[in-house]
């Protein structure tokens, strides 16, 4: 399990109002911890995600995947008004690109 708990995504970033370093788990938005150092902020978070998960297998919940070991097809449904609909697709046929190609064009900018 201690091995599993270093897969998760970590941030860690300094919080001027607390004077201390704040890690968070991407995978468990709701859980943070604080520490002096970036060491000590990392060390607590672990041991933070370390008891949720266990006290989540304790209590039959679902643990999250950690998002590196996710598999991700590549789609990507939106919604979006009829209107905006038809206007990205009037501009993508007036560039002669498709509105994947037009869409993901702006998503890598």
């Amino acid at each position: 399990m201690k091995n599993d708990i270093k897969k998760y995504t970590y941030r860690i970033e300094w919080s001027e109002d607390d004077h201390c370093h704040v890690a968070r788990c991407l995978e468990f938005p709701s859980l943070g911890a604080h520490g002096d150092t970036i060491q000590e902020a990392l060390r607590e978070i672990e041991y933070v995600v370390a008891e949720s998960v266990k006290w989540m297998r304790e209590q039959g919940e679902t643990v999250p995947k950690p998002l590196g070991l996710k598999k991700f097809k590549g789609n990507l449904t939106l919604r979006i008004p009829p209107e905006k609909h038809r206007e990205l697709a009037i501009r993508c046929a007036e560039e002669r690109v498709s509105l994947n190609q037009f869409i993901l064009s702006r998503l890598s900018t």
